[in-house]
């Protein structure tokens, strides 16, 4: 059963999803159990990651990179999640927020801080939600005031991805304290070594344990005011933005587990016997591994279709929402109904079944919790 096959992938981005195949079957998969068990960083496989040109690649040739775009690096992140989520989120938050430095920073900013993420000799992540806050981005309170040639940055940032392994990290903090919360945001390119940054990995997660979220505590962390990004007061904008893309690419996470829990299920029940015959014998099985196909091609088809029209800028936001809503919850079902067709098996540690139905749960909620999507899908299709 070929469930990520290239007939719904456009032509041009087939090559780099082999790509991604080939490594995940070699690097990915075989190790997807260790790593789960031991919770480590798979700095291992990051680096072969790195010499296969599969990381950090969505920056452009000019600086680096190779200029892969948002449907390249759907076709990417199915494969990489199909084999293993933790390891996987690993490697594409490697570059997480470097976009926005592509999209909005100086010719020497990028310089200093892009292109050595291009060329993989530096990694970077983004800190945006806070102890308290998650998805009201004109709610978090971390400051940056501005002090003659510094901005000064005070505040708490949590879930941050690669918070403690980072070179750097683009952070949003507020700016201003207007009537019109949205304009009182700003992004910094923050190093991980200035005076007054302090990260530690946060407790343990249920699911995705290869992958490292900090807790990072900002006092008194002067950056000089050249690494503010873009113009003051336009983060919240250029979150937007960039979570457009973000969200597409979270439908390929929500994608490659749907595939792998679907895949896990089948094998299963096409062995395993029951009452003197294979369970996939009986007509219940048989309806909902159905089900299970037909909410993966649907969510399949339409993440695709919301690549392009985020490429494309053709309402954006709207398809990223139903994107990322609709592939991150069926990859929930599917896990769930692999879960149930594994029977007392599926509460083993070591079964991908077991470490696909952890996984699941994170990503209905980070990049923007579904709820949120409801709430976008809602608005934007009146528009």
């Amino acid at each position: 059963m070929e469930l990520l096959s290239a007939d719904v992938v456009p032509e041009y981005a087939r090559g780099v999803k082999q790509e991604a195949r080939e490594f995940a079957a070699e690097h990915i998969a075989p190790n997807a159990e260790e790593y789960f068990r031991t919770g480590e960083y798979p700095w291992d496989i990051l680096e072969a990651g790195m010499d296969a040109g599969l990381i950090a690649q969505d920056i452009s040739e000019e600086y680096g990179g190779r200029g892969l775009d948002i449907v390249e690096v759907l076709a990417i992140a199915e494969e990489f999640y199909r084999a293993d989520a933790g390891i996987a989120l690993t490697l594409q938050l490697a570059s997480f927020g470097a976009e926005i430095m592509q999209e909005y920073g100086t010719e020497a900013q990028k310089e200093k801080f892009l292109r050595p993420v291009a060329e993989n000799d530096q990694i970077t992540g983004l800190a945006v939600s806070e102890p308290d806050i998650g998805s009201d981005l004109a709610g978090m309170t971390t400051t940056a005031d501005k002090d003659g040639d510094e901005y000064v940055l005070n505040g708490e940032k949590y879930w941050i991805g690669n918070g403690v392994e980072a070179d750097w990290v683009t952070v949003y903090a507020k700016t201003a304290d207007t009537d019109d919360r949205y304009l009182n945001y700003s992004m910094f390119a923050v190093p991980t070594d200035a005076a007054g940054y302090d990260a530690e990995h946060i407790p343990e997660k249920m699911g995705m344990r290869a992958s490292k979220q900090a807790h990072i505590v900002f006092d008194d962390c002067r950056v000089p005011e050249e690494n503010l990004i873009g113009t003051e007061g336009g983060g919240f904008m250029m979150l937007a933005d960039f979570f457009n893309h973000g969200r597409v690419v979270v439908g390929g996470h929500g994608l490659g587990l749907a595939a792998a829990a679907l895949e896990e299920a089948w094998e299963f029940v096409h062995e395993r016997e029951e009452f003197g015959r294979h369970v996939s014998d009986f007509q219940a099985v048989q309806h909902g591994l159905a089900d299970m196909r037909l909410e993966f091609e649907a969510a399949r088809a339409l993440n695709y279709r919301a690549a392009k029209k985020v490429r494309d800028y053709e309402n954006p936001g709207l398809w990223a929402a139903m994107a990322k809503t609709k592939s991150t919850e069926v990859a929930v079902e599917n896990a769930q109904q692999g879960m149930q067709f594994h029977g007392g098996r599926s509460n083993l540690t070591d079964r991908r079944i077991a470490r696909v139905y952890r996984d699941v749960r994170i990503p209905v909620i980070y990049e923007g919790a579904n709820e949120i999507q409801r709430n976008l899908i809602y608005r934007q299709s009146g528009e």
